[in-house]
């Protein structure tokens, strides 16, 4: 976030001044405020968290072939809703393409990291096998 906007989630005299505006002139406003320069900074965190859910949610619903009904509305227009059929239908293969890919990037990360921690814990057990201490880290 830009730390030279007046206006964030801090205790400046901006936000304080509309605060108190705010519980003067009406006290949900200043409560919102103080809430916003409380925990403003978590909004970010918790926008992201709540689509990831909702994403989440949505593609469950997609994997199970559980569609909800708008998307099987018919227009009366045969040729439109042939066309649109074989979009959605496309569609969700190229979604469930993207998802396997996603799912096997995954598994390629997770295997890395647990070769990379193997490889550090190895390391580990020849330095200390050959009594060497390991890397000195000094505390400030």
């Amino acid at each position: 976030m830009n730390q030279s906007a007046m206006i964030r989630p801090d205790w400046t005299p901006a936000t304080i001044a509309l605060m108190v505006l705010g519980f003067v002139v009406f006290w949900p406003l200043g409560l919102a405020m103080l809430a916003y320069i409380l925990f403003g900074e978590k909004l970010k965190t918790f926008k992201k968290d709540a689509n990831d859910t909702v994403d989440g949610m949505c593609s469950h619903f997609k994997r199970n072939g559980r569609r909800s009904n708008w998307t099987h509305n018919r227009t009366g227009n045969v040729a439109f809703d042939d066309w649109r059929e074989a979009e959605l239908a496309r569609l969700d293969e190229e979604r469930r393409k993207l998802d396997e890919m996603r799912e096997e990037f995954d598994t390629y990360v997770r295997e890395l990291r647990r070769a990379k921690d193997q490889e550090e814990f190895d390391r580990f057990m020849r330095d200390r096998k050959n009594g060497s201490s390991g890397p000195i880290v000094e505390a400030h």
